[in-house]
């Protein structure tokens, strides 16, 4: 171990796969796709459009993150995930550790302030004014935050679909600044009518489960979900009865500013991103294992992203594929959950298939893993988070 490296000591997810670590492993394993029919979400497109939601109604989660009735669902997600990570961590406020926790969301409590909109604009005497209260994307944070009893610095980050990968290499930066010895890092998300009208409108929606990377892709599935890693200096491991995972070995964020909602054509933003990530490792391309793609099934994205990887990569292309074909796109959310699957598969050597894909994309040809593999040599994994406005950032997990 050195003193400047990070590691990955804990890990919580939930999703459209699962509850928690095993339950999402275990979907993972056996190519259990969690898309499906909308249940939970109060929206006229409920028989339209499949969405990876999580199988649990807000009372449940209500039930099991100990948060009082009426809590927004973005943050009764992160509240299970994050307490997930921090318990596997084995993190407690006697520690004396300098303890962070950085969380990411782009829809805050919509879901909350919805409800009151549809009350309050039939009749201005009716809506409850406390959904409105946690609408705001940090409000969600500072609740889990002091659920968790953490105080040393608690900050949110809001990039769309790029927000909680840069909320896990901020955390990272404050640990190797000396500000924090340990963070718990990534963020959540939930669907909201808001979201999937929005969405909508783009017109880039796929109402049958989506194909990442497929030439004949049709679209997103949008998702919710949370996860979290716990990161930890080598200081804050001697303090810590707990298992290191892996190391965060690079990271970078990168704007390339080309359009609101599209990503450039030429995956100049991606490509910086992946380009500086590994510079930041100190490691040659040659020697990235696997590639858990952005991959959100859309025309412009995949294209995106694919003309960039092979402009880094060339002929000699990892392994990859994208797991939103598994839990939908998570948006705020999708870094944090696309962190954890990375994690797992530095740990256990895991490649997972990008579901339903046949044809290769004509104008970027990439031929993804199509069924589940263990491949022990992988040591080190790209994780690519891009988000609207172009907000581009790639991770690097990399085994001790």
């Amino acid at each position: 171990m050195h003193t400047s490296d990070i590691y990955v000591a804990g890990l919580g997810v939930i999703s459209a796969l699962g509850y928690d670590l095993k339950a999402n492993r275990h979907a993972l394993q056996s190519g259990e796709s969690g898309i499906g029919a909308i249940k939970h979400l109060k929206t006229i497109h409920k028989d339209v459009f499949s969405v990876g939601e999580v199988k649990y109604s807000n009372a449940d989660l209500e039930q099991a993150s100990h948060l009082p009735p009426g809590t927004s669902r973005t943050a009764l997600l992160s509240s299970i995930a994050a307490r997930e990570a921090y318990t596997n961590a084995g993190l407690h406020p006697q520690t004396g550790l300098k303890i962070g926790f950085v969380s990411a969301n782009s829809v805050g409590g919509m879901d909350k302030s919805e409800d009151f909109y549809s009350a309050f604009s039939n009749d201005h005497h009716k809506g409850k004014l406390r959904d409105v209260v946690g609408h705001e994307c940090g409000y969600s944070t500072e609740l889990v935050a002091r659920q968790l009893g953490i105080h040393h610095y608690v900050s949110t980050i809001s990039t769309a679909c790029s927000s909680s990968a840069n909320a896990i290499f901020h955390a990272a930066r404050m640990i190797a600044a000396g500000y924090l010895d340990v963070a718990v890092a990534g963020g959540a998300e939930s669907l909201t009518r808001f979201t999937l009208n929005g969405f909508n409108t783009l017109m880039i929606l796929d109402p049958n489960p989506c194909k990442p990377l497929d030439e004949n892709r049709k679209g997103l599935n949008l998702g919710e979900g949370a996860g979290y890693v716990v990161l930890a200096s080598e200081y804050a491991l001697s303090k810590l009865d707990t298992k290191v995972y892996c190391r965060l070995s690079g990271w970078h964020n990168v704007n390339d500013a080309f359009h609101q909602t599209a990503s450039s054509p030429d995956g100049a933003g991606s490509y910086m991103a992946m380009q500086g990530a590994l510079r930041k490792s100190g490691l040659r391309k040659e020697e990235i294992g696997y590639i858990n793609l952005h991959g959100t099934s859309t025309q412009n994205n995949d294209l995106s992203e694919g003309t960039a990887l092979i402009r880094l990569f060339g002929e000699a292309l990892p392994k990859l594929s994208s797991t939103k074909a598994y839990t939908g796109h998570t948006l705020g959310a999708s870094g944090g959950i696309e962190a954890v699957f990375s994690v797992m598969s530095v740990m256990d050597g895991y490649v997972y298939p990008n579901l339903r894909f046949e044809t290769p994309m004509k104008d970027a040809p990439l031929h993804p893993v199509t069924s589940f593999d263990i491949d022990r040599s992988i040591r080190h994994v790209l994780s690519n988070s891009f988000g609207f406005g172009g907000n581009c950032s790639s991770l690097i997990f990399s085994a001790t």
